[in-house]
């Protein structure tokens, strides 16, 4: 393992990033070892749609938003994503231009592994392939259920969903609600999950009066609970 703390720091981000976390630490520690460093400031962005896809990226600092744009200007986000995770890899692995476009949110310090240091890895170690199919079909399975989300379901329902995600496996103390920061803005919500913003409004309205949530100028406060029950989408809830 390197004693080099910029290659000990970016092997600890690739052990939370899923095409990675499988591999032995002398294995992260060569990948990490290949990995270059950039920033980018409040509203850059990292690659548009269409461009030659020649570097995978794992998120050191800040956040990324990934989302597809209209030439009418009119914009779907996919995910915001931060420290740990990985984007960029598909234009990478299938040597296809960028189907997609990465914008930074705020200041972002990210690592970037160049596509043919990849590849080179990659033949290095044959076992690589069964990691990156299984990383594919995670995805795959991924936005398999976002496009069931968008099409089938209420958005009380998605939203209840989304913020189940969010909150994870945290807990609160007995009795309280789990406090989750808001990161995104109801504007960057309503293009996460297909709707308006009025309409994202009208839903965190819709889980407070159901006792899902609390608000706070900064903070939602989440029960669980009442949150897995509205999320279980079983036609009771209301609109899109």
């Amino acid at each position: 393992m390197s004693s080099n703390p910029a290659t000990q720091r970016i092997v600890e981000l690739l052990k939370g990033a899923n095409l990675f976390r499988d591999f032995a630490p002398d294995d992260l520690a060569v990948f990490a070892e290949s990995f270059r460093e950039r920033q980018f400031e409040k509203g850059e962005m990292v690659f548009a749609r269409g461009d030659a896809g020649t570097y995978l990226y794992v998120v050191a600092e800040g956040q990324v938003r990934i989302a597809v744009a209209t030439s009418e200007g009119r914009e779907l986000s996919f995910e915001i994503i931060g420290p740990g995770a990985l984007f960029g890899e598909i234009a990478v692995l299938d040597d296809l231009p960028r189907s997609a476009e990465a914008t930074a949110l705020v200041r972002t310090t990210v690592y970037g592994l160049e596509r043919n240091v990849f590849h080179r890895l990659r033949h290095r170690s044959p076992g690589i392939s069964d990691v990156v199919i299984s990383f594919l079909c995670a995805r795959l399975r991924n936005v398999s259920d976002r496009l069931e989300d968008v099409a089938l379901y209420p958005l009380d329902v998605r939203l209840a969903r989304f913020l189940l995600l969010a909150i994870g496996d945290r807990q609160a103390p007995a009795g309280r609600r789990v406090s989750l920061e808001l990161r995104y803005s109801q504007s960057e919500l309503a293009l996460l999950l297909g709707a308006s913003r009025p309409k994202i409004n009208a839903a965190l309205a819709s889980l407070e009066s159901a006792g899902a949530v609390g608000r706070t100028a900064d903070r939602l406060f989440c029960d669980r609970a009442k949150l897995t029950l509205i999320g279980r989408a079983d036609g009771e809830h209301g609109g899109a």
